[in-house]
């Protein structure tokens, strides 16, 4: 019977600030395929359901689901005051992040991996690059989420934060891709950039896990650093240092954790030699799972 009360007390205007935030998520996230398919000149329906290209249905599952983590961080609901501004702050929100989703995979592709044409080996159907592609997305998004949810307002102020929240997200994750290029073609006579040319689906899920777990830890800079427009620079170079220091300290624990989840195992061999994919998605859950509880215990 309480439950029942409750029910009918609810607040009639949350359910309109939720239906207007479903109906403006759902346009944002059927634009993220037209937006592939005319950027990219190519018929997704084409790839989709007649070539069945798995590739590019990862590429685009990626853009999917890194919209729909943006969108948790542009939602607002009554403390938008009103319900045109939860409208303009959704939609405008939503687009720019829609818009640095798309300036982070062109960063990915031009500093990050920037030895092949990502989009034609897409369409060549090669997995490995298409999950490198989808993962650099999530990352990305995972970070402006979080600056997001940071700032406050709606102002130009609010716009620089999110914009530099983006840069600082590009460098980490750029600086991330360095270092595990650097340590992969240290230990293989073939580079990193050329493996996944060649399809090697476990690095791709190994490197998966580090970019998305450093996104995750790399949030947790947002409980330390108080949002204020006044001291914007000082914030956000606050944001960069602790963003630095949860990068190793990821880096660490997640060291220590897989030698004891995987000892015995010679994970380096399984995954870079072998194409192990199960070892490789055990390391992805461990980076991941390490950055979670990073984040929680920051929070």
């Amino acid at each position: 019977m309480n439950t029942i009360n409750a029910i009918l007390e609810f607040n009639p205007e949350l359910l309109v600030y939720l239906f207007i935030d479903v109906v403006i998520a759902i346009l944002l996230l059927s634009t993220m395929r037209y937006i592939m398919g005319v950027m990219g000149k190519i018929d997704t329906t084409e790839e989709l359901a007649k070539r069945d290209n798995f590739a590019y249905g990862i590429s685009m599952a990626g853009s999917v689901l890194a919209m729909g983590i943006v969108l948790t961080g542009a939602i607002t609901g009554e403390s938008a005051n009103n319900y045109l501004n939860e409208i303009i702050g959704m939609s405008v929100y939503g687009i720019a992040g829609l818009l640095l989703i798309k300036a982070g995979r062109w960063v990915h592709d031009k500093f990050s991996l920037g030895q092949f044409n990502k989009a034609q080996l897409i369409l060549e159907r090669n997995t490995a690059v298409a999950l490198t592609d989808a993962a650099s997305a999530i990352a990305t998004a995972i970070i402006i989420r979080a600056v997001l949810i940071w700032v406050e307002g709606f102002g130009i102020s609010t716009f620089i934060a999110i914009l530099t929240g983006w840069l600082i997200s590009q460098i980490i994750l750029v600086l991330v891709s360095r270092i595990r290029e650097k340590r992969y073609n240290q230990s293989n006579v073939a580079g990193f950039q050329p493996a996944l040319i060649q399809g090697n689906v476990a690095l791709a899920v190994r490197y998966s896990g580090h970019l998305i777990g450093t996104a995750i830890a790399v949030t947790a800079a947002s409980h330390f650093v108080f949002y204020d427009p006044e001291y914007l620079v000082a914030g956000l170079l606050s944001w960069f240092g602790i963003s630095l220091i949860m990068m190793v300290l990821l880096k660490v624990l997640a060291h220590i954790a897989k030698r004891m989840v995987l000892m015995g195992i010679q994970r380096d061999v399984e995954i870079e030699q072998q194409h192990n994919v199960g070892v490789a998605s055990i390391e992805f859950a461990i980076n991941v799972s390490i950055a979670l509880v990073l984040s929680a215990l920051m929070a």
